[in-house]
């Protein structure tokens, strides 16, 4: 099997790992106490306006006991809303504030600055080619299990 060094899914988590350490060192730094899960959850609800809880979940990769402590914290410090439609009273429809999308904004920048950097020395077709493969994985992973190879 060898060592977990040379495992591919090792240095993808690894990767995402120490990126996301970089990044929120950089957001702390340039004087913001917003997370990158935080701002993450803003962004998607601002793209997709009326997502449900759950859905909005699975778009930022977390359970919902930890998208609703997201939510508290962003509703707390006043970047997000939430509104009970009249047309379902058990639903809530959470949007962003005018000052949500202010910090989305000037997070935003520094969000683009760490990318750059953390893909300083990379090439767009290496880019393009790990996206691809990235994809696969992912496709790969969603398969039936008995549509998989080797599925035992």
């Amino acid at each position: 099997m060898g060592s977990t060094e040379h495992v591919v899914f090792y240095q993808l988590e690894k990767a995402i790992k120490t990126y996301r350490q970089f990044a929120q060192r950089r957001i702390r730094a340039a004087g913001y106490s917003i997370t990158i899960d935080q701002w993450l959850t803003m962004k998607t609800i601002l793209e997709n306006p009326g997502l449900k809880q759950q859905e909005l979940a699975e778009r930022v990769f977390k359970d919902e006991a930890s998208i609703t402590r997201i939510i508290e914290i962003l509703v707390r410090e006043r970047y997000l809303t939430r509104k009970i439609p009249n047309e379902d009273r058990r639903r809530t429809v959470l949007e962003v504030t005018v000052a949500g999308k202010e910090i989305l904004e000037k997070v935003g920048e520094v969000i683009l600055r760490n990318r750059e950097d953390a893909l300083s020395g990379v090439e767009t077709v290496d880019l393009e080619a790990l996206d691809g493969m990235l994809r696969k994985i992912i496709e790969n992973c969603r398969l039936p299990i008995a549509a998989g190879k080797g599925g035992k």
